[in-house]
């Protein structure tokens, strides 16, 4: 339980890096009409799904997008755990791995098919690419963050 617990925190600190991944190239991309960053856009379409997208003001819409970034990350964390390494550059390599992992089930799984987000062939290249980055990203720094839990006494 406790290895579970950690990998929720690992996960939890992990969107740090993730989302300064996610801004910083987002400001770059080129060919897109800005629009909200996929974490947003899961929100807004499971407001939707709710019936309850219009009854939520925009800082209750920041603040769902910010529970449901954290509380997925916390989940997706706390399973990375239970098969993370615990060496350190085997937990980074493990964790961006296991990130991509994430993005591949999320983006070409769950999300399409509960309808919550379009396939990514609807996106830019340089979006997808973005997110694969933001995602490896996560889990390299989730993986770090392990594997120095671990090797403390």
């Amino acid at each position: 339980m406790r290895n579970v617990l950690a990998g929720a925190a690992a996960g939890v600190a992990a969107t740090v890096p993730m989302t300064i991944v996610m801004e910083t190239l987002h400001d770059r991309l080129r060919g897109e009409v800005q629009r909200p960053l996929p974490p947003r856009e899961i929100a807004e379409a499971i407001a939707v799904k709710f019936g309850v997208h219009g009854d939520l003001s925009e800082r209750e819409m920041q603040n769902l997008t910010l529970a449901l970034h954290v509380g997925y990350s916390a989940f997706t964390g706390a399973v990375f755990a239970t098969i993370a390494p615990r060496r350190t550059a085997r937990g980074a390599v493990a964790g961006a791995l296991f990130g991509l992992g994430v993005w591949a089930t999320s983006y070409l799984g769950w999300l399409p098919v509960w309808g919550v987000r379009q396939p990514i062939t609807y996106d830019p290249v340089a979006r997808t690419g973005l997110m694969i980055a933001a995602h490896a990203a996560w889990g390299a720094a989730a993986g770090l963050i392990l594997a120095a839990a671990a090797s403390r006494p």
